[in-house]
């Protein structure tokens, strides 16, 4: 199988190709996968090394006190682990009266964090190195300080401002009385210890032991109800992604609480409006993309929660007849403008590994918020993430708060797969883009025919909570007028983060994958 090699978008970047390969959102990170490759590793001993030196050197987007997720394709089969942590079980609905959000913020924003737990299970479950082996990169950075990349150091220099009423989480992340500048070093004082300590015991201490315990003092410490006792109950859960058919392939994605569903709705419904007889980047191609979005979308926030708390089966929602009604409701010539109200954030990692064994990974880990709720670890370098505002308070929402329960999480790691073989690990970081990007991805790439980096490369539109439509630079003026036509409120983003950061690695065949990477993120794509 080969690939086009065209390149019909202005791009700084080329599909890079090779039979072991490596995607993310930043240079370091994607060395630490290559070197783990190198190492006599496979994708998953890639992906935990990527992952963890990204805990380190992208903290404005994940670290140790957030959640990860993944699917992994062992080269004939597929798996899925939901690593999100859950609730403090002091969080009954009655916690957040009078509040019309859940905190974005401080300590009652804060729930078990669970990417470390991840870690360790991908590693005794798949992995071939030895998992301390895996924290190498990310010791030396966590040591001796790494050079803040230059997309990087923008978002960190909103951390005076947003985190203001955390004089420590400030103090640690800016010691010199502001962010450090593009290429400037910083060394975050306490990881290294922290590092050595979950890689050595595999996150026992992190879960069971002292950290845990200093995690909980911390959350409590700013008004939270974070316990050990939380902490200890903690485990990620193995699940089975769900999938749908598109365009002579399947995309899977895993089930609730994750909105890979709107994802998986918004698929099948446009594999059910035939857009490939429209011209790519045409109006009416783009047009009913969006109105397939716009249904997975709803669909994810009415009914995506903690597993345990759905009120209907995420399969009876992806039932033929039911997506044969959704598409027989849109229309061609009139845009569905309801406001969307999903809760957002831009501030995710998400990575890809292959190896020439034919495994593939496809990984996600976040904060939420850039830097998460403002709460450090003091003497840790842990900023525990804030995924308690994913939670909703409407009274018998499946979502709404409750003790114990998984909140709504944006971030989800996608996979496709032809005959019954690996095809794509892919995902578009970045809030409720996420699933939108999924969709236009698999449009470019499985649809039309476009390189992994081609189709990163072109122009995106990202629907808003309002229903706004937000359009990247390269589309057609007459595009943008048309679909205005048609009723969309149509504006112009000149703010590339709106639009997320695919990562992408495609099989070839013959042993070999192509891989993409972003140019809105700092990363790229390395193969050998």
């Amino acid at each position: 199988m080969s690939i086009d090699p065209s390149q019909p978008y202005a791009s700084e970047r080329s599909p890079v190709i090779g039979r072991n390969a490596v995607a993310t959102s930043q240079p370091l990170a994607v060395q630490s996968g290559i070197r783990a490759l190198r190492a006599g590793g496979n994708a998953v001993d890639a992906a935990l090394a990527t992952a963890i030196t990204l805990a380190v050197v992208e903290p404005n987007n994940n670290g140790l006190g957030g959640d990860a997720f993944a699917q992994v394709w062992d080269g004939s089969a597929l798996h899925g682990i939901n690593g999100s942590g859950a609730a403090p079980r002091a969080w009954l609905p009655e916690r957040f009266d009078g509040r019309k959000t859940m905190p974005s913020r401080g300590g009652d924003a804060v729930t078990v964090p669970g990417a470390v737990s991840v870690w360790s299970a991908l590693s005794e479950r798949f992995g071939r190195l030895p998992f301390a082996q895996l924290f190498e990169d990310a010791l030396s950075y966590a040591h001796d300080g790494f050079h803040v990349g230059p997309k990087t150091a923008f978002y960190w220099g909103l951390v005076p401002r947003l985190y203001a009423t955390f004089p420590d989480f400030v103090d640690h992340f800016c010691p010199q009385g502001r962010a450090p500048a593009a290429g400037e070093r910083f060394v975050p004082r306490g990881l290294a210890t922290t590092l050595a300590q979950i890689a050595a015991d595999r996150g026992e201490s992190y879960y069971r032991g002292d950290l845990a315990q200093r995690i909980a003092a911390a959350a409590q410490a700013h008004g939270g109800a974070l316990s050990s006792e939380d902490m200890a109950s903690h485990a990620p859960l193995w699940v089975e992604p769900l999938a749908v058919d598109f365009a002579g392939a399947r995309l899977h994605e895993l089930p609730p609480n994750g909105q890979g569903l709107g994802a998986l709705i918004a698929a099948a419904v446009l594999e059910r409006l035939d857009s490939g007889r429209f011209a790519l980047d045409s109006a009416d191609a783009v047009h009913l993309q969006i109105e397939a979005s716009r249904i997975g979308i709803r669909d994810a926030f009415s009914f995506v929660a903690d597993p345990e708390h759905l009120l209907r089966d995420p399969r009876e929602l992806l039932a033929a007849e039911r997506l044969d009604r959704l598409a027989a409701g849109i229309r061609l010539d009139r845009a569905d403008q309801r406001p969307l109200q999903m809760p957002t954030s831009p501030d995710t990692v998400y990575l890809c590994c292959a190896d020439a064994d034919g495994m593939a990974v496809s990984f996600i880990q976040s904060n939420y918020r850039g830097f998460g709720s403002g709460v450090l670890v003091p003497d840790t370098g842990i900023a525990l993430q804030n995924r308690g505002e994913g939670f909703s308070l409407e009274p018998g929402h499946p979502n709404r708060v409750g003790p114990g329960k998984r909140p709504f999480h944006t971030i989800i790691p996608g996979f496709a797969t032809r005959g019954g073989k690996a095809l794509l690990a892919f995902g578009v970081m970045g809030g409720h883009m996420q699933h939108q990007g999924h969709l236009q991805m698999l449009e470019r790439i499985v649809l039309r025919g476009q390189n992994p980096q081609a189709a990163s490369d072109a122009p995106r539109w990202h629907v808003r909570e309002d229903g706004t439509l937000a359009l990247e630079s390269g589309f057609d003026p007459g595009v943008a007028a048309d679909l205005a036509g048609r009723g969309h409120t149509v504006e112009r983003e000149s703010m590339e983060h709106v639009f997320g950061g695919a990562q992408i690695i495609q099989r070839l065949g013959d042993g070999a994958w192509c891989a993409g990477s972003d140019h809105r993120k700092e990363g790229h794509a390395a193969a050998f």
